[in-house]
């Protein structure tokens, strides 16, 4: 009795740890909209998205080779691959063309949709299995996301709404991936490999791509790549895939739910922009999906 008592004790702060993981992974990511939306107006969305990385992969090579950091198996490469193209390349890249035609404030409310994307993945790729009612509340959040961008959310943008639903499938994709390979690499390996391995593209287009004169760039858009840079290409992932490792892809995935409540006050305070009552009853309708996934879905 007293082993079963201590596995589950066991068991139970691992899970802990993968939630408080991944809660602050989330919280770092949910500027990063607001973030790309400012740096977006200063620079072209795609040497955004190459400078991003090339900032980020170069710090990341930095401390790899100072931890003197165990190079990945050739098993781990394709895995790697598959990551970069999701969050280093793909995600960035759509969500800073996506900004071109709709808000922030808009585009968050499609990250309501990113836990399902991760579960799905999570199932494929990380031989995950989660209950019926789990797939209930994680539907159930993604179907209100889905009718509020339909029915709601400001002025219509076809273009801007596809882009952002490419980007959530990326995303899901690199997500599940990173959590699956966590578990035998360590999240930040993980991510700073992944960067690593993205670096010389993202450096030559950086360099190919660069604007001819930075003179109207303002500070705000300065700090908004800086930051999309080092928290949202680097810092965050460590702790979200740290977080999807411990704590499972599809549960802690769940967790994504709850971005676009701190994102959406976000881009009211930051941005100014308009947070709409529409947003805020989707916000809270996803908010009780991830609590009820995660109370019943285990």
């Amino acid at each position: 009795m007293a082993g079963k008592g201590t596995l589950d004790r066991t068991t139970l702060n691992t899970t802990t740890r993968g939630f408080l993981n991944g809660a602050l992974g989330m919280l770092i990511f949910s500027a990063s909209l607001p973030a790309t939306r400012i740096a977006v107006q200063g620079f072209d969305p795609v040497f955004l998205t190459a400078a991003r990385a090339a900032i980020a992969g170069l710090l990341a090579l930095a401390v790899l080779l100072a931890l003197k950091t165990r190079r990945p198996g050739r098993g781990d490469v394709l895995s790697l691959v598959v990551i970069a193209l999701g969050v280093v390349v793909g995600f960035p890249l759509l969500t800073a063309l996506a900004l071109q035609h709709i808000t922030s404030a808009q585009s968050l409310v499609f990250i309501g949709l990113l836990p399902l994307s991760t579960a799905v993945f999570g199932v494929l790729r990380g031989s995950e299995r989660p209950k019926p009612v789990f797939w209930m509340f994680s539907l159930f959040g993604s179907l209100v996301v889905v009718g509020f961008a339909v029915t709601n959310g400001g002025p219509a943008s076809l273009t801007g709404d596809l882009l952002m639903i490419a980007a959530i499938l990326v995303c899901g994709l690199g997500y599940a991936e990173g959590g699956r390979l966590t578990r035998q690499m360590g999240g930040f390996a993980v991510i700073a490999w992944a960067l690593v391995l993205a670096l010389p593209v993202m450096l030559v287009l950086t360099w190919v791509l660069r604007p001819d004169t930075v003179a109207d760039v303002t500070t705000g858009q300065w700090l908004g790549l800086a930051y999309v840079s080092l928290f949202s290409m680097l810092i965050g992932f460590v702790f979200w895939y740290r977080g999807l490792a411990l704590g499972g892809i599809a549960a802690v995935g769940q967790l994504q739910l709850l971005q676009p409540f701190f994102g959406l006050a976000l881009a009211a305070l930051l941005l100014g922009e308009q947070v709409s009552w529409g947003m805020g009853l989707a916000t809270l309708a996803v908010v009780a999906c991830v609590a009820g996934a995660r109370r019943y879905g285990r």
